[in-house]
């Protein structure tokens, strides 16, 4: 690697550190998060580094590839939000740097592949996935790993050997991550463009091929055996959970994921203009490759789509082909304005891409100055920052609209978007956490709760959020008079109500109880729609008298 390269990939680093890490901590974790941290936590202070828990019960749905990671941020620095989303955005970088190496080895193009990167970073669904403790990162970041070894297999004949066992180990590691997520939406749909437009020799090479799909098995398997043979009741439960999920829970219609492309949040024009352009070019010349990453950016929606259950946030995949697909047009316009070949379609098309962002970033400035600004959500310094990066942007891009430049307008999104990651994103804080929130974490700092069982009436939903701002297990008790007769004392329950008017009065007779406080984990303020008596407990220590 020359010194030329090695200064491109340390700034492409860098840009994945600040689209993914800096400033990750903003938001309260959701339940999503919830669910994951907690299970590393138990993890570390529970010594389950096999078979994983969640609130001390079995937690057999996930492989532990992506808790470990966390489980290790907990051993470095303990209850660090930051630095459990920052594995998470780890792995971000790490799909990034693939997708470069990919769009690379396929086009030859060095600026197409940064141009790819740079839309993908400013990607509304990649950038939320790579700020969350969320495994879908992990699955798709290591199965793009996968293929960038596996496009190297099947389209060269140098080092077949090491991209074959790289390829078996990329991919055991994304089944270990999230199962089969990302086999089904983006290695199926990768091999599909792949065979069908690009089509491979396969001329010896199966024994490679052989050799990926062993490594594969052994990576992804061992874990799933060892669990079918120490807990084989609790998995197949498991296993049937989850296939019935599939079908019976988040059910949508076939076209649900109509408006994918939205999911690329400020390229969703671009996004629509680069799959129309791509479907002319068909009828007008075959471009093998662009065809080739248009089929796997279409077969991916397409799969997703027969799938019964469905949530927006399981189109993360198709923003990989997608931006890629959005870098090759990006490249080939610029190619036409520069050699002065382009249509009218062309010149209408890249003002409507172009001017649009430019408006809506324009008034970013006043915007954020009667919402945020003038709320006390921002310091001065960073006010001022935002204002003049967002008013400089708007006038390049509209200087970039009348000049042809689509590489300028690219860059000029990206700067936008890595300046408000740095300066922008701690203001979110304010704005959308629960100003009035009083976190049941604060019982963790109380002296006197401090190793004792924190307990629930069994017959109302635990918002596993509360597992997590509690740092500890909170085990389901049921409220009748002889189990809790037969319950160790003392003991803290957590009530919606006032436990007085819950528990049986022959109970209540035989201990003391002390209030400790009531606390609201709700993370949106009462004005916002989600907000929910789910979150809010009074916390009781019960003692015998």
């Amino acid at each position: 690697m020359n010194l030329k390269n090695s200064y491109q990939y340390l700034i492409l680093i860098l840009i994945g550190i600040v689209t993914f890490i800096v400033n990750n901590d903003t938001f309260v974790p959701d339940i999503m998060e919830s669910r994951n941290i907690i299970t590393a936590r138990e993890m570390v202070y529970d010594n389950n580094w096999i078979v994983t828990t969640m609130n001390g019960e079995l937690r057999l749905e996930k492989p532990p590839l992506p808790t470990w990671l966390t489980a290790l941020a907990e051993v470095i620095s303990p209850d660090s939000i930051f630095l459990q989303r920052a594995m998470a955005g780890l792995a971000a970088v790490m799909l990034i740097v693939f997708l470069f190496l990919l769009m690379d080895r396929a086009f030859k193009n060095r600026l197409m592949s940064w141009i790819s990167v740079l839309i993908f970073c400013t990607s509304y669904n990649a950038v939320l996935m790579g700020r969350t403790a969320s495994w879908d990162i992990y699955c798709h970041a290591f199965m793009l790993g996968g293929i960038y070894y596996l496009y190297r297999l099947l389209f060269e004949n140098e080092k077949q050997w090491t991209n074959a066992s790289l390829s078996g180990l990329f991919l055991g590691f994304s089944f270990m991550s999230k199962g089969p997520v990302s086999f089904f939406a983006l290695l199926l749909p990768f091999l599909i463009a792949a065979l069908c437009v690009l089509r491979p020799s396969y001329r010896g090479k199966l024994n490679k091929v052989l050799l990926m799909l062993g490594v594969c098995v052994v990576v992804s398997s061992w874990w799933y055996l060892y669990i079918y043979l120490m807990h084989h009741e609790e998995m197949s439960y498991v296993a049937n959970k989850e296939s019935s999920a599939w079908v019976n829970r988040n059910v949508r219609p076939w076209y649900y994921y109509w408006s994918f492309f939205l999911e690329s949040g400020i390229w969703a024009i671009l996004l629509l203009t680069s799959i129309g352009f791509s479907f002319m070019k068909i009828k007008e010349k075959v471009d093998k490759k662009n065809l080739f990453l248009l089929v796997w950016t279409l077969s991916t929606v397409v799969l997703l789509s027969l799938f019964p259950e469905k949530k927006m946030r399981y189109l993360f995949p198709v923003l990989i082909p997608a931006s890629m697909l959005m870098g090759n047009f990006v490249v080939e316009w610029a190619r036409r304005f520069a050699e002065n070949k382009q249509s009218k379609a062309d010149n209408i098309l890249f003002k409507i891409n172009t001017i649009l962002p430019a408006v809506i970033i324009m008034v970013i400035p006043v915007l954020g100055y009667k919402f945020i600004f003038s709320q006390g959500y921002i310091s001065v310094v960073s006010a001022i920052i935002i204002s003049i990066v967002t008013t400089l942007v708007s006038v390049f891009i509209f200087k970039s609209a009348f000049k042809n430049k689509p590489v300028n307008f690219i860059i000029c999104v990206s700067v936008l978007f890595l300046v408000i990651e740095i300066f922008g994103m701690p203001s979110l804080k304010y704005m959308i956490n629960n100003p009035e929130m009083n976190s049941i974490a604060k019982t963790r700092g109380i002296e006197e709760l401090k190793n004792i069982q924190f307990y629930h009436n069994k017959n109302e939903e635990l918002r596993i959020e509360l597992v997590y701002a509690a740092h500890r297990t909170i085990k389901p008790i049921d409220y009748s008079n002889d189990s809790l007769l037969m319950c160790s004392l003392p003991m803290v329950v957590l009530s919606h109500s006032n436990i007085e008017n819950e528990m049986p009065a022959e109970f209540l007779e035989k201990v003391n109880l002390k209030h400790i406080d009531m606390y609201d984990d709700n993370r949106r303020s009462k004005k916002n729609k989600r907000y929910s008596d789910l979150f809010i407990y009074n916390v009781t220590l019960i003692t015998e008298k």
